[in-house]
């Protein structure tokens, strides 16, 4: 994780197992934590984020189950910003930027963060193995 995210002041990991559920509560999770920063659930970049976080977590749970059996998802925000990442253990790493051009989930979630200003970045776990895709969205 950048030393920015690592900044920031608010911080929740939930780790769960890579099922079909595991959509629906990291979805209301990040609804309740949310709240709980103060950052209201009106704000224009909730619900897009909430879009994003669900297809990402959706893939993980697809197409990365039979390797990783859990899915963690990282929320952080501050005044700013709100940035989330969503883990797992398998070894492909998605080329976001050419994402854009191609059909599918991760079409729509570069389209919603760049729409919003925001940033997209995959990081490798370090043995290779697994990876992130972290979102950060200005608030």
């Amino acid at each position: 994780m950048s030393q920015a995210l690592q900044a920031l002041p608010h911080r929740h990991v939930l780790t769960l197992p890579a099922v079909p559920k595991a959509v629906r509560v990291a979805r209301e999770t990040a609804e309740q934590t949310l709240v709980e920063w103060g950052i209201g659930l009106r704000h224009r970049a909730v619900d897009p984020a909430l879009l994003i976080l669900s297809e990402l977590v959706t893939n993980s749970v697809r197409h990365a189950a039979h390797v990783s059996p859990e899915v963690t998802v990282i929320y952080a925000a501050a005044h700013d910003c709100f940035a989330f990442a969503v883990h797992d253990r398998h070894p492909h790493k998605p080329h976001l930027r050419t994402a854009l051009t191609g059909p599918g989930g991760l079409a729509t979630v570069m389209e919603l963060v760049l729409g919003l200003g925001g940033t997209a970045v995959v990081r490798a776990d370090a043995d290779g193995e697994g990876k992130s895709i972290w979102i950060t969205l200005p608030l």
